[in-house]
C-alpha cells in the first residue's frame, strides 16, 4: 500500500532535476576512475555480478557512500581501502563522472519469480509490515537523487541480495540513523529477498 509519504517520494522522483546535484567534474572523474575500472568497469558497468553497477547512479548517492567507506560508516576490505586516497573533491568529481556514463543493460528477471518479486517491490506487504520499494526508488526502480535514494533498475541480483542480507544482518548501517533499510530488510524473508533482487535486474 502507497502511503502519503510514498506518493510524495514517488512524486518528487519524476520531478527530480536531470543535472548533477552534485559539484563535480566528469573530466577529471574519468581520469581518477582508472583504479576503479578494475572492479566496476572503466565506464562504471561491472561484469563481475558481486561487484555493483555504478554507471548512471545518482552522484549523490555514489558521493555519500563513498564517504560512508572513508569513515567507516560502511565496510568493505576493498573500498575501505580505496577510499583512504580519496579527498572530498576526488569523491565529488568520481560521482559526477560515474552519474554520466551509460548503464548497460544486464540479464533480465527470472521468470519464475517476476509476480512474486513484482508484488512486493510494487505492493509491499501489509501483513509483514513490508512497504512497497518503488516508495523511494520509482516504478522503474531509477531512485531520487536529491534524497540519495539510490537506482536500482538493472543491478546485478547477486549484489542486492547481498546488500539486504546485509542490512538484515545490521552488518550495514549507511542507512544512517532511520535505519529504513535495516528495519525492512529485516522483514524479509530469504524467498522474499531473492525475489526481489531477480525483479529489479530486470528493471528497466
Amino acid at each position: 500500500m502507497l502511503t502519503a509519504f510514498g506518493l510524495l517520494s514517488l512524486l518528487a522522483v519524476g520531478a527530480a532535476h536531470s543535472a548533477s546535484l552534485v559539484e563535480g567534474s566528469a573530466e577529471a572523474g574519468k581520469s581518477k576512475a582508472l583504479t576503479c575500472g578494475a572492479c566496476h568497469g572503466v565506464d562504471g558497468n561491472s561484469v563481475n555480478p558481486m561487484w555493483p553497477n555504478v554507471a548512471g547512479q545518482h552522484s549523490v548517492y555514489i558521493f555519500e557512500q563513498l564517504q560512508a567507506f572513508k569513515s567507516g560508516t560502511r565496510s568493505d576490505i576493498l573500498m575501505s581501502a580505496q577510499t583512504l586516497a580519496l579527498n572530498e573533491q576526488d569523491m565529488r568529481d568520481l560521482a559526477v563522472y560515474f552519474e554520466s556514463q551509460a548503464a548497460a543493460a544486464k540479464p533480465v528477471a527470472d521468470v519464475a519469480t517476476i509476480a512474486s518479486g513484482e508484488q512486493l517491490y510494487r505492493g509491499g506487504d501489509d501483513e509483514a509490515g513490508i512497504p512497497a520499494c518503488l516508495a523511494c526508488h520509482g516504478p522503474a526502480g531509477r531512485g531520487n537523487p536529491a534524497p540519495a535514494y539510490p537506482s536500482l533498475r538493472g543491478q546485478y541480483a547477486a549484489y542486492t541480495e547481498k546488500q539486504l542480507r546485509d542490512y538484515a544482518s545490521g552488518a550495514r548501517k549507511s542507512d544512517g540513523p532511520t535505519k529504513v533499510m535495516r528495519d525492512i530488510a529485516q522483514r524479509l524473508s530469504e524467498k522474499d529477498i531473492v525475489d526481489l533482487a531477480s525483479y529489479i535486474q530486470g528493471l528497466r
